[in-house]
């Protein structure tokens, strides 16, 4: 077991959490993954994307700058929460995965209840910042805790926890349109969707480190589902991210910023296909960690389509 102190298999190394924090305080940043901030990143690029469509679809010059900062902080806030419920509930299965048995609570470096108090006073902030948005929002982002409730068990009793993990992870993709027009409408629910296939296909990538511990404590998951048809599988998933989120930017009226970006984006996925076959697991762990820039591409289109327009008129 790694010490304390050491960095987790997947973190990032030398990062401040492990090196500058506070000792006390290493554990809990460990809980919220702050040393792994992909997570978040992920979290986030659905809220910036619909931010991005719901920019070009009101005729705004860009995204509203005050929506994305609170998605930002809220990103990183309900990701740690999330975070820190799964590590509760799994902690006995993680104590008997190579790659998480050294989380503080399997370790043994945080009891559950402290772990929970944290979890309570992340989600408290969380909440803070959802108030900041139109009512509809509001309530919208309360309904997603239903999933965010019942995803840690779905590893247990189905071969597919990845999907729901995108029902949470997507979410964004909703609150970024309501919260500019205060309603859903079709293009939201489709970059939604779009968001949630991709997040199936990422998550499949990520899986695949763990197979052989998975195997032998029980836990399933779409990377063993899928086995050897697991590029075909993950290549259907980036397929339909790109077949339905094309179809949101046509609908709000998409101009070349917002095509560039996604036919970058595009690249990027079809690139994470070609290196799934014969992927070992650091491998696999760069692959996934890639889908920041995959998703930072998408929403940079988005984002400088308005711009464009009210700046060159293109």
């Amino acid at each position: 077991m790694p010490g304390h102190d050491a960095p987790l298999p997947d973190a990032l190394t030398d990062h401040w959490v492990d090196t500058r924090a506070p000792r006390a305080t290493r554990p809990f940043l460990k809980l919220a993954r702050i040393e792994r901030p992909i997570g978040w990143w992920l979290l986030l690029m659905p809220c910036w994307w619909a931010a991005g469509l719901a920019a070009i679809a009101a005729g705004q010059p860009y995204p509203n700058p005050w929506h994305c900062l609170l998605f930002f902080v809220g990103a990183v806030l309900m990701r740690g929460a999330g975070c820190t419920f799964n590590d509760i509930i799994d902690r006995k299965l993680d104590a008997e995965v190579a790659r998480t048995r050294g989380r503080p609570l399997p370790s043994g470096q945080v009891t559950a209840k402290a772990a929970a108090l944290f979890m309570v006073a992340q989600a408290l902030l969380g909440f803070v910042v959802l108030l900041q948005f139109n009512r509809f929002t509001i309530w919208l982002g309360i309904a997603s805790l239903a999933i965010v409730a019942i995803y840690p068990f779905m590893k247990r009793v189905t071969n597919m926890p990845q999907f729901v993990l995108g029902l949470a992870f997507s979410w964004g993709g909703l609150l970024g349109w309501s919260a500019v027009f205060g309603r859903l409408d079709p293009p939201a629910f489709l970059i939604y969707a779009a968001a949630v296939a991709w997040t199936v296909g990422y998550d499949t990538i990520y899986a695949m480190q763990d197979i052989e511990d998975d195997v032998i404590v029980g836990i399933k998951s779409s990377a063993r589902y899928f086995g050897n048809h697991t590029r075909e599988a993950v290549a259907l998933c980036f397929g339909l991210t790109l077949m339905l989120s094309g179809v949101a930017i046509w609908l709000v009226g998409g101009g070349l910023f917002a095509w560039l970006g996604f036919a970058a984006f595009a690249v990027h996925l079809a690139w994470q296909v070609k290196r799934i076959p014969g992927a070992t697991s650091p491998v696999a762990l760069r692959i996934f960690r890639s889908n920041q820039y995959a998703g930072l591409l998408l929403a940079a289109g988005l984002a400088l389509d308005p711009i464009s327009r009210a700046v060159l008129g293109v």
